[in-house]
C-alpha cells in the first residue's frame, strides 16, 4: 500500500543505490520518474527492467514529477541538484564524502556540518531527510523483509521535520527495513563512513547502540 499523498517517486542518480531504490520504489506500488547525468536515453534497459509505471527523464523533470525525491548522486555534484522543482517536498539523500572521489570539502574535512546539512542548505525550502546511507546498494533488495519479520534489518535516518520523517520512516517500513530516528540531520554524522553503524546489519536495539558508540 502506498503512502497517501504520494504517487511518484523521483530519483536523481540511478548508480548502484538508486537503481535499486527504483525497483523497491516499482515493488511498492509507486510510478517512479529516474534521471542520470548523462541523460534519459542511457536509462533505457533499467527502465525496460522496471516497468511501465518507470520512465526515465532530466533531473530538472524527475524533480518535479516526483511527490517525494531521492537524491543520490555523488556528493561532489550536490549543487547541480534542482532547486526551484524540489520547494516544500521532501527530499531524501543518501549521500557520502569520500574525498578520494568527491575531492576535499574543507566544511566536512573539519567537521563543522555533516553532508547531509550541506544538501539542506542548497535546498533551503525542501525537508531533507537523511536515509540509505549505511547499507549496501544490493542488500536494499536481498535483505528486505516484511515487517514483523524477526531480526529485521533496520536502517537510520534523521532530519529536521518531523512530518517528513514520519512519511520517509512510512517508505522505508514499506520497502522491507525497520527505523531508527536518529533526530536531526546535524547527528548525521553518526552513520557516515567510518562510524560503527556504517555498512554493517543490525536490528533497531543493535543500530542504536552502533550510534550511542560513534566519534567524531
Amino acid at each position: 500500500m502506498t503512502i497517501p499523498g504520494i504517487t511518484t517517486i523521483g530519483l536523481i542518480g540511478a548508480g548502484h543505490i538508486g537503481s535499486q531504490l527504483a525497483r523497491l520504489s516499482i515493488a511498492s506500488g509507486y510510478d517512479v520518474v529516474i534521471s542520470n547525468s548523462r541523460g534519459p536515453e542511457t536509462l533505457s534497459d533499467l527502465v525496460e527492467e522496471l516497468g511501465p509505471t518507470a520512465r526515465a527523464a532530466t533531473a530538472e523533470e524527475a524533480a518535479a514529477a516526483g511527490d517525494l525525491v531521492i537524491v543520490t548522486i555523488p556528493l561532489k555534484a550536490y549543487e547541480s541538484v534542482p532547486v526551484e522543482p524540489l520547494a516544500d517536498k521532501i527530499v531524501i539523500d543518501t549521500n557520502n564524502y569520500y574525498p578520494q572521489r568527491d575531492g576535499n570539502i574543507a566544511e566536512l574535512d573539519s567537521k563543522s556540518t555533516t553532508s547531509a546539512a550541506l544538501l539542506q542548505k542548497h535546498l533551503p525550502t525542501s525537508k531533507v531527510v537523511k536515509a540509505f546511507n549505511h547499507i549496501e546498494a544490493a542488500k536494499l533488495t536481498s535483505e528486505a523483509q516484511t515487517r514483523g519479520t524477526e531480526n529485521r534489518r533496520a536502517l537510520v535516518i534523521s532530519g529536521d521535520s518531523g512530518d517528513a520523517k514520519t512519511i520517509v520512516t512510512s517508505l522505508i517500513d514499506s520497502f522491507g527495513f525497520d527505523v531508527v530516528d536518529d533526530g536531526s540531520l546535524a547527528n548525521s554524522w553518526r552513520v557516515e563512513p567510518g562510524t560503527p553503524a556504517y555498512g554493517p546489519r543490525g536490528t533497531v536495539a543493535e543500530i542504536t547502540d552502533m550510534l550511542a558508540a560513534a566519534t567524531r
